[in-house]
This record gives C-alpha cells, structure tokens and sequence, in this order.
C-alpha cells in the first residue's frame, strides 16, 4: 500500500505520499486528488530510481486528513500533518536525502534541455525557464531557514551547491520528529516540502518545452 495523508483546502484537496517525498498531486476533491498521484506513478518512479530505489507502490491509503487553507487553494502544499511528528530514523534519512538529490539532478538536467522561452498556458501564463530556476531557488532558500540553513542570495552554480550540500547535511541526520529549529519545519515534511517544489517545476517545464 502506498501510506498518504490529505491536505484539504476550501476548494482544493492534495494527496501526499508519506514515504515518498514530494509524489503530491492536487485535485477538486479527495477522489481526483488520489486519482492524481495515481496517475503520476510512472513520473514519480524516474525519481525514484534516479535516487536507486525500487518503486512499485500499491493502491494509496488515507492516514490522515490534515486543514490547508488558502495557500492549498492556490496549488501549494501547507499544512504539516500530526504524521511528521514521528521519529526520522537513519535509514529513513538516508533515502530521502537520496530522493531530494535525485529531484535536484533532474530538474537541471530538465533546465538544461529546456529553451528559455516555454510555452505559456491555456491563459498565457506560466515563467519562461531562467524565471523558473530563480523561483524555485529563492523559495529553497527559504524553505532552508526552517531547517536552520541560512545562505544570502547567490547567482553561481557554487553557491547552489552549498546550499543543496548543508541542506542534505541537515535532513541527513536522524531526528525525533519535533521542528528543527524554533518556528521551523520537522524534517519529513521539510523534505516533503522540499522535493514537492522542485518536481512540481520539472514536470511543469517538461510539459512546456516548446
């Protein structure tokens, strides 16, 4: 069985997989959210095997049904399920850093495969490639300091890199569920969180390459 939790919004619903950090999908209600992250099995197992992990989940299971709010309106995942609060042992830690490694390697193998210019949405909306990277670097950043990783603003691959090794470095280590740090993330949902956000972009750039 594949363990997931659902966050629900107002009007939106995402299915999130436990054991697997950053396979979420968001639907109009609980069915389509789950039928969502069924569907994307196929995509998510690139990840999965990328990190060199054997990927062949069974029908997904409900454990939890945690409050989003706005934020899942709007396509993101916010709430932090009760679920995260349980201990991440060393073997726990050790995949998932090996799955957020793997998110990071496709999404600039996907950047770099990609023209600047992606076409744009049934609304012309949507960031050409360079806007893309920037956002999905800036929200990391910010996603780092709720694991106590501080980098000011930084435009090189060196800078990303070091970013990207204190942030594995971080969820590297086993931890007993509770935040990170004061007012931070505990780190299952840290590289939830994480992983979700770059593989929501690589798949939105594959989609869009012209």
């Amino acid at each position: 069985m594949t363990h997931t939790y659902l966050e629900i919004g107002p009007k939106k619903v995402f299915a999130c997989s436990v054991e697997w950090p950053g396979w979420c999908r968001i639907g109009k209600s609980e069915e389509l959210a789950l039928e969502a992250l069924v569907d994307y099995t196929p995509r998510y197992r690139v990840v999965a095997e990328r990190a060199g992990l054997a990927f062949e989940p069974g029908d997904p299971v409900v454990e939890e049904r945690a409050k989003g709010g706005s934020t899942t309106d709007f396509g993101a995942i916010e709430a932090i399920p009760e679920l995260d609060a349980r201990p991440v042992g060393a073997a726990e830690a050790e995949r998932t850093v090996a799955l957020v490694g793997a998110a990071w390697e496709l999404f600039d193998e996907a950047t770099a495969d990609s023209p600047e210019e992606l076409r744009k949405g049934p609304r012309g909306g949507g960031r050409d490639r360079d806007k893309m990277v920037a956002h999905v670097i800036n929200a990391e950043r910010a996603y780092a300091r709720k694991i106590g990783v501080r980098h000011k603003p930084f435009r090189d691959a060196a800078g990303l890199a070091a970013i990207r090794a204190e942030i594995t470095e971080v969820l590297a280590i086993p931890s007993d569920g509770s935040p990170l740090v004061s007012g931070g993330w505990p780190a299952r949902y840290a590289a939830r969180r994480i992983a979700w956000h770059v593989i929501d972009h690589l798949w939105e750039m594959e989609d869009r390459r012209i």
